[in-house]
């Protein structure tokens, strides 16, 4: 089933229901699910005008709660897990000047597979002037779950992005490691034609690097926050690395041309949150001055 719509006002999307054809696909072989939206200003309101969806992907209503500029939106998907064979992918596109904060209502959860990955693509392309934040909860990869992450940012003159990932290797809480199964991670931020950011990352269940020093030294959850757009001064990159507070976590920010990269290692996916918000309360005012206002969908 595939829906496309011109969105004149601000919709209300329901979770669409799986066609008998689509629950046979989800069973046999993955859900093959798309999202497809675009942002535009209208006056001084980012308003939603376009959005198609194959299969369990959709938006919820547009919300305004820091006034027209931006524009708050959670994507949802029904099924809440990720099995073998699963394929979805994220499209959205700003037009010039629009802002977008995008969210989740839950984790993302990736189950265990027979050796079949599962796939996720997020494609974020911005206009001149325009701003995306793309703040998900956590990925939790499940012990045996074969997890393929890509996510690829295009910006415009002038255009800037804020973006987290925070993953969580098996379930520590139930007493899983993340055993067996693997996850590759890409992520490619680019201005226009010019890279300025490129991250791959690969990690193999039972692997010795999970428990190295030179690897992920025994932690079971990782976050990585950019930002990108625009330079940060050096007092901004001393009040980002001055925010870790604690010995229980790993902290650490990277400063390149247009990029800020801050990065977390600990047990937590809360503590990692909780960190990250610190940083976007650090970030946001200066990248696109404006003060965080904290999606609503966290205090539910």
């Amino acid at each position: 089933m595939q829906t496309h719509d011109r969105v004149a006002a601000d919709p209300e999307v329901t979770p669409p229901r799986p066609e008998p054809a689509e629950r046979a696909q989800s069973t046999a072989g993955g859900w093959h699910a798309e999202l497809h939206i675009r942002y535009t200003q209208r006056g001084k309101r980012t308003v939603l005008v376009d959005r198609a969806h194959r299969g369990p992907l959709a938006l919820q209503k547009s919300l305004y709660p820091e006034g027209d500029a931006v524009c708050h939106n959670i994507v949802l998907h029904p099924p809440g897990g990720i099995v073998g064979g699963d394929e979805l992918l994220i499209e959205a596109h700003l037009d010039a000047n629009a802002h977008v904060l995008l969210t989740t209502p839950g984790a993302a959860k990736w189950y265990r597979s027979a050796g079949i990955p599962a796939r996720q693509d997020l494609r974020f392309r911005m206009g001149p002037g325009a701003v995306l934040e793309w703040l998900p909860q956590e990925t939790i990869v499940f012990d045996g779950a074969h997890a393929r992450m890509r996510t690829e940012v295009v910006l415009d003159a002038g255009a800037r992005y804020l973006g987290w990932e925070v993953t969580c290797l098996g379930r520590r809480a139930s007493g899983e490691a993340f055993g067996s199964g693997s996850l590759r991670q890409v992520t490619e931020v680019r201005r226009e034609h010019r890279s300025l950011w490129i991250e791959r990352g690969s990690i193999v269940g039972g692997d010795p690097l999970l428990h190295s020093p030179v690897g992920l030294a025994g932690f079971a959850v990782a976050g990585t926050f950019v930002a990108a757009g625009n330079t940060a001064p050096a007092e901004i990159v001393a009040e980002l690395r001055a925010l870790r507070r604690t010995q229980e976590y790993l902290f650490a920010v990277t400063a390149l041309p247009e990029v800020v990269i801050a990065r977390y290692l600990g047990h937590s996916a809360e503590q990692a949150r909780a960190c990250f918000i610190e940083a976007w309360r650090v970030l946001r005012p200066w990248l696109v001055a404006r003060p965080v206002q904290l999606p609503r969908i966290w205090r539910t």
